[in-house]
């Protein structure tokens, strides 16, 4: 084989596999009768949106405008503000699919992996937010301040894996 060869089969190769590097994003797509609308700053379920999904955006609801606070959402009782991966204990807690609050870190092992039909958790080293019916839940990059706040905001999400509970 030729060196010309050689160098075009190597680009290939290279091309190909950093074809399948493409680092995870959120891009908001209204879906009619799947999406979750906002009203006020808060979300509203589909009207044929799985019970879990819907008790999933209550309990988002109830803590969307509280302050960031790290470490905030770990405990068991009330907490006054909340961190990213509190935020998403407190909702997949409360709609029965996760057992106990975890960190960022591991909900890049959490249920299974890619997006989910209603849920999707979309986690890094250091950071985590969900997607619930179309809707991102996050406590940054949302253009209205620091802790839980529901937006439309398409959001890069460099080195994050996509996981979602089974079911949902």
């Amino acid at each position: 084989m030729t060196f010309r060869r050689i160098l075009i089969v190597l680009s290939l190769v290279c091309a190909a596999f950093l074809s399948g590097c493409s680092s995870a994003s959120y891009t908001y797509r209204y879906v009619p009768g799947k999406t979750a609308t906002l009203a006020g700053g808060y979300a509203v379920a589909p009207e044929h949106a799985p019970e879990r999904v819907k008790v999933a955006i209550a309990a988002a609801n109830r803590i969307v405008g509280a302050p960031y606070e790290y470490g905030g959402g770990h405990g068991r009782g009330g907490s006054r503000g909340f961190d990213c991966s509190g935020t998403t204990s407190h909702v997949l807690c409360a709609a029965g699919l996760l057992d106990s609050p975890m960190p960022s870190r591991g909900f890049r092992r959490y249920g299974n992996s890619g997006p989910g039909d209603w849920i999707s958790v979309y986690a890094r080293k250091g950071h985590v937010f969900l997607v619930v019916a179309g809707l991102r839940l996050d406590t940054g990059y949302n253009g209205e301040g620091e802790g839980p706040r529901w937006t439309t905001r398409s959001r890069p999400a460099p080195g994050a894996v996509i996981r979602h509970p089974e079911g949902v």
